[in-house]
């Protein structure tokens, strides 16, 4: 799990960017992370 995807999960948890904002590259480990 890279520690970008990470801190993109933290953002989208916190409401500061979008699941849409995520790059298309760490999409599906962001999503794995908040799920």
């Amino acid at each position: 799990m890279s520690s970008m995807a990470k801190v993109y999960a933290i953002l989208v948890r916190k409401g500061e960017k979008t699941i849409d904002q995520v790059p298309e590259k760490l999409m599906a480990e962001v999503q794995q992370i908040l799920n």
